[in-house]
């Protein structure tokens, strides 16, 4: 098969001209072409004038090595296939801890190779979460236990569904594929920016866990890991709680894939004397603006075209003392309730696989680094994402609305009294102040002067009409578990930290092949 890179179409493309743009950049008549697919295709915006598509494309030819000699943007390719590790099977059953994009990525694997795992998830399974939720975000009880942080699918089930990474591993095709396979759009397969969509992943995961069930593995929901035994060095069990009832389960092998809020479990393996460090980490605000104006700043006179998507953006600054980025932008969408412990306030963004809504979100961060967190304690940094969570609560009224602020009297500082074009979207519903007086200095003065820098790049990021919504802490975990080259802790043999939560991965996608090289490990 041969991959043709740099292949420049129309927005309106169809099969016929995919066709007809291969022969012409192989240099070959349409007619010797079998078949050609997408591979790989983004939007070139770089010409506000000729917004256009760039594709790289798979097709299959008559003397496909002779046609590759001839052209220098064309490579001859395998079709992708990842091959199971292959290993006897385990004297004792696997034990997940987490059922997020690590754990159930390191799971599918499992069971595909045989090893019947089971899964321990202290939220309840996507439909019932969903519904617990949706009650809370409707001005509801929060569910520690069931909400955006914890249940099926782990946090990205309420966020875009986002699919790209920076990383490079083949593994990622995988993961793309199994996508797919259980529910996903097929286009994640050719995306260069994919995304799935919340109300699509539920779907999703969903059909991953029926798949990891018909194959022999387990599912413990509303199950918490409260300990660990270990003798000699070696994990031999793990101590669990279901309601009011806690047992232990035998296990040689355990993956700790528990995300980045699992703060109780973080403090129990700190006692159980598990190596851990600080490590940097980001928090900051989610900024909204209107998605009409994100198209039209990206898109120009193309912003409305039917064949092009909800625009989004990436931006990042470096100024004398940290960084300020925008991370996990969601077109089209909506900023969520995140919360997960009683008294504090979170935020997050979503987006549903159309991103139709008015709005387009993302966070806006500043870094935070070990000399901020003022203390040396493993865990001070989630003391700190504490601290920030409870002023947010306070400043939203103590009811789980969230303070915002338009960026003009951000800017100013001065208090927000009434909105302007853009109308916070955040449930279950928010309170107009000065977020000056529920953040850090150092936090607000980078984000202001980070702002204004990516005005530049991005006209209009500033707009004065543009809403901050605080606080978003949850971006990455304060926390990195130490494991050595074969992914086991260092402390403990038979303990596999792993992904968001354990410091080693930063999304849905490097989650998620970090749970496969676990389970390659294992087997």
């Amino acid at each position: 098969m041969i991959r043709l890179n740099e292949v420049a179409l129309a927005l309106d493309y169809d099969e016929q001209s995919l066709k007809k743009a291969a022969a012409k950049k192989l240099n070959i008549p349409v007619s010797d072409i079998q078949s050609v697919s997408l591979y790989k295709r983004s939007v070139d915006a770089r010409k506000k004038d000729n917004v256009h598509f760039t594709a790289a494309l798979d097709v299959k030819a008559d003397h496909e090595k002779s046609i590759v000699r001839k052209c220098r943007n064309a490579v001859l390719v395998e079709e992708y296939r990842y091959d199971l590790p292959k290993g006897g099977t385990l004297a004792k059953r696997p034990v997940i801890i987490g059922s997020g994009p690590c754990g159930l990525f390191a799971a599918l694997i499992l069971a595909q190779c045989g090893q019947k795992p089971i899964i321990i998830e202290r939220g309840r399974d996507v439909d019932s979460r969903t519904q617990d939720v949706r009650t809370f975000w409707n001005g509801g009880i929060l569910d520690e236990t069931s909400n955006v942080q914890f249940g099926e699918g782990g946090a990205g089930t309420f966020s875009d569904g986002k699919l790209n990474t920076g990383t490079k591993d083949s593994r990622i095709r995988k993961v793309l594929m199994e996508f797919a396979a259980h529910g996903a759009s097929k286009e994640i397969l050719y995306l260069a920016k994919p995304h799935i969509g919340t109300d699509m992943l539920k779907t999703t995961v969903r059909n991953i866990r029926q798949t990891i069930l018909a194959l022999g593995g387990e599912y413990w929901f509303e199950t918490q890991l409260t300990g660990l035994q270990i003798v000699n060095g070696a994990v031999t069990a793990v101590e669990l709680r279901k309601h009011d009832f806690a047992f232990s389960m035998e296990t040689d092998h355990v993956i700790l894939a528990i995300g980045h809020s699992a703060r109780d479990t973080f403090a129990m393996l700190r006692d159980t004397g598990i190596a851990m460090e600080q490590k940097p980490f980001a928090m900051g605000v989610r900024i909204e603006h209107l998605q009409e104006h994100i198209n039209q700043s990206q898109y120009g006179t193309f912003w409305n075209h039917p064949c092009l998507s909800a625009a989004d953006y990436k931006l990042a600054v470096h100024l004398p003392q940290r960084g300020v980025f925008t991370f996990c932008m969601c077109p089209g969408g909506s900023v969520v309730a995140a919360a997960s412990e009683q008294g504090r306030l979170v935020t997050n963004g979503m987006s549903e696989f159309a991103r139709d809504k008015t709005n387009a979100n993302a966070a806006l961060l500043t870094n935070v680094t070990p000399e901020d967190f003022g203390s040396e304690e493993v865990l001070a940094g989630i003391q700190l994402q504490r601290q920030l969570e409870e002023t947010a609560f306070r400043a939203g009224g103590e009811n789980y609305h969230a303070p915002v602020q338009r960026v003009c009297d951000f800017l100013q500082g001065q208090k927000t009294v009434a909105i302007g074009s853009v109308v916070p979207s955040y449930q279950p519903g928010y309170t107009l102040t000065d977020l000056h007086n529920c953040l850090p200095a150092w936090m607000t003065d980078s984000l202001k002067e980070g702002m204004l820098l990516m005005d530049k790049k991005l006209h209009g990021f500033a707009d004065g009409d543009a809403v901050l919504t605080a606080v978003e802490s949850r971006s990455s975990s304060p926390v990195r578990i130490l494991r050595d080259s074969r992914m086991q802790s260092v402390s403990c043999r038979g303990l596999y930290p792993c992904g968001e939560g354990a410091g080693y991965a930063g999304g849905i996608i490097s989650a998620a092949v970090d749970g496969i090289k676990a389970a390659e490990m294992i087997v």
